[in-house]
């Protein structure tokens, strides 16, 4: 297994993921549109929560990413402690996984790498 890395992510690094990624729903940076569609709170794009994993890969010493596939799971809060785990399933191949979850064990998106 790979070291553990532990984040959180913050309602500024969600606002700042809408304005890089041009996403601006307003269910992940407005709480009162949030509380309208059922939610909450806000939540974190998922494409960010995708982002800290090929961090943490790249973190872990890989170099070289050639697949990254991930499956959502459930939806990330702002200030929601996270800790990213990977682990080899075959070095030899390159092959790979990953996962987000929160201190209570809710996995947040899992997936596969290779290299």
């Amino acid at each position: 297994m790979f070291k553990l890395i532990s984040t959180v992510v913050t309602r500024d690094q969600i606002k700042e993921y809408a304005k890089a990624s041009g996403d601006f729903n307003p269910i992940h940076t407005d709480l009162e549109a949030a509380k309208k569609a059922g939610l909450q709170d806000c939540i974190a794009h998922g494409m960010l929560i995708m982002a800290l994993g090929s961090s943490a890969i790249r973190e872990w010493g890989v170099q070289s990413v050639k697949t990254y596939d991930v499956r959502f799971q459930s939806m990330t809060y702002p200030d929601e402690p996270l800790v990213l785990k990977g682990q080899w399933t075959d070095e030899g191949a390159g092959k790979g996984l990953i996962t987000v979850e929160n201190e209570e064990g809710e996995i947040k998106m899992k997936g596969t790498f290779t290299v």
